[in-house]
């Protein structure tokens, strides 16, 4: 186990799988205790706090919906109370969307992912920050989409909803660096998860791999470590930033 994050709170949210279970893997490997939020999978959860613990850290598992504020306020309470304030946020929490094309798709579901995903980051964001700025110090990070910046057929409420995001971190990292807190963005590509895998298929996987210059696609173990990075020490003059972790199928 490593030491860098020794003694920091990390709350990532949506971590009972995907790339949230392997980011609070990494953070426990860093040496920090880790919140694994979920959303309807406990004993997905708990495997992953297993996970935590194997590594080093202390574990706190808790049910809560991003999108509710009432939820997100009782979170963070019971995280202050149960093992202190939060050092480290990770929203990462993957929200539904509608799959369908500007000709098909309704305003309704278009405005319910950019509410649900401004909604869950405004939320959380507000309900951490007191406890940074008290501390003078805090990290988060902000997990985002290549659809934000590059379109893709059925995917404008996904990349419309992260391009907010995007605007978001930016505001925060602006607003709140004279804290000493940080602000930044990990824009993933196609990622191999739980959630996305049943839609990879062979032909899905041929062509992404041929366009990406590392040849495969993605596993959540590779996008894990770009996170951590930011929040640890070494990335304490980074804020603001828009990283893509893609192996380079498009370039910025």
């Amino acid at each position: 186990m490593g030491t860098e994050l020794s003694d920091q709170i990390a709350l990532v949210t949506g971590s009972s799988r995907g790339i949230g279970a392997a980011t609070a893997r990494e953070l426990a490997s860093s040496g920090a205790d880790v919140v694994i939020n979920y959303l309807s999978n406990r004993d997905a959860a708990e495997r992953v706090a297993s996970a935590v613990e194997d590594r080093g850290g202390r574990s706190l598992v808790i049910q809560a919906d991003v999108t509710e504020p009432a939820d997100v306020d009782a979170m963070v309470s019971d995280i202050e109370t149960e093992i202190g304030s939060v050092d480290i946020l990770v929203n990462n929490a993957n929200l539904p969307f509608a799959h369908k094309p500007i000709a098909d798709i309704s305003w309704d579901e278009m405005a319910s992912k950019i509410d649900s995903e401004l909604r869950a980051a405004f939320t959380l964001t507000k309900a951490v920050l007191p406890g940074m700025v008290e501390q003078e110090h805090g990290r988060l990070v902000f997990v985002s989409s290549g659809r934000s910046k590059t379109p893709d057929t059925s995917s404008v409420a996904h990349g419309v909803a992260k391009s907010g995001l995007n605007a978001f971190v930016r505001y925060v990292a602006q607003e709140y660096g004279e804290h000493g807190i940080t602000a930044n963005i990990v824009s993933p590509g196609l990622v191999e998860t739980d959630a996305t895998r049943e839609s990879i298929d062979d032909q899905v996987r041929q062509h992404v791999s041929r366009s990406t210059p590392l040849g495969r696609v993605a596993q959540p173990e590779d996008v894990a470590p770009t996170i951590v990075a930011f929040a640890g020490d070494p990335a304490k003059f980074v804020t603001g930033t828009y990283t893509p972790v893609n192996g380079g199928q498009r370039m910025e």
